[in-house]
């Protein structure tokens, strides 16, 4: 049964736990970013997840289709590798389901992150911050091999993952706007977002909607977001389903994190800042209809990093220790 508009479901629904509040997130116009009149940007904000990232869905998918399958059991230990959203959704997820966590991580994330992390009570294993997530990836697959005892969902290789996306977020979107979605933006990080969406837009739309990817140029430490030129390629990407790809810089993405708060109020994370610039880019291109983008999470994880607050340039050449 398909869901009513988000207008008829007020406060997003009602629901018994806080994990059946995942997913049925705000889509919201941003008037003031669209640069003609017959062109308009929504922006979904995954921010309005419980623990405020569009990871809850990837974290909700994941541990229930490792239940279904009979592949963890309650007190088991499930292992991940994460920059900080998917392990902090997996960490409130599981204290709610009663699984021990335990997270490989970049030794240079924002104290945010770890605080979140601890808060939930998952045990933290920490990576070095110079390898970024592509060594947070090789520490846990070791840590897995060496250890049978432990679950790793892996969000870079499991299906489940783009599911989450293919089965909620594509399917809201293309209820809240009877179906006419011109073009999709989303970053490129596991893939998870962009597949899951793509195919279910591919599937219900055909070639008139398009997908577009925003991709850091090589070398560019754009938070959440990775370089496929960086040498890692996660296993659930299926590059035919984009059709552009576009690079951003991390300076792209610090401007444009603020132009969403000074122009839209809202208070994201440097990805989606990143996305934004990409989004409005595409609408630059188009005469009207409507463009999609994704609000990955919010601002609250990178607050000591300055990139709210300091000057752009010297965000930018912050080493990327300091916000990661």
């Amino acid at each position: 049964m398909a869901l009513p508009p988000l207008e008829t479901r007020p406060c997003g629904g009602r629901y018994g736990d806080i994990v059946e509040a995942i997913g049925n997130t705000p889509l919201v116009e941003l008037k003031r970013l669209s640069p003609k009149p017959g062109v308009r940007i929504w922006a979904k904000l995954e921010s309005a997840n419980p623990t405020g990232s569009i990871k809850d869905r990837v974290a909700k998918s994941l541990i229930e289709d490792a239940e279904a399958k009979g592949a963890i059991s309650p007190g088991q230990t499930i292992l991940e590798p994460t920059s900080g959203n998917t392990g902090i959704a997996l960490a409130m997820i599981c204290r709610r389901k009663g699984y021990k966590l335990k997270v490989v991580m970049p030794d240079n994330v924002t104290p945010e992150r770890t605080q979140l992390l601890q808060m939930y009570g998952a045990e933290i294993v920490y990576s070095p911050g110079n390898q970024g997530s592509n060594g947070a990836v090789a520490m846990a697959v070791e840590m897995a091999n060496a250890d049978a005892s432990y679950y790793m969902p892996y969000q870079y290789g499991n299906p489940a993952n783009p599911l989450a996306h293919y089965n909620g977020t594509a399917r809201e979107i293309l209820t809240e706007l009877d179906g006419n979605v011109d073009a999709f933006v989303a970053g490129l990080g596991t893939g998870g977002t962009l597949m899951g969406n793509a195919r279910r837009f591919k599937e219900e739309l055909g070639d008139r909607v398009k997908i577009v990817a925003a991709e850091p140029m090589q070398g560019e430490p754009v938070q959440g977001l990775r370089s496929l030129d960086d040498g890692f390629i996660p296993e659930i990407i299926d590059l035919t389903l984009l059709d552009r790809k576009i690079f951003v810089t991390n300076r792209d993405a610090i401007i444009w994190t603020r132009k969403l708060l000074d122009e839209e109020g809202l208070f994201a994370g440097v990805s989606s800042g990143a996305i934004a610039r990409v989004a409005v880019r595409i609408a630059n291109e188009m005469d009207e209809g409507n463009v999609v983008f994704i609000i990955c999470d919010d601002g609250w994880k990178y607050l000591s990093s300055g990139i709210y607050t300091l000057p752009v340039d010297e965000v930018e050449n912050l080493d990327s220790t300091v916000w990661w």
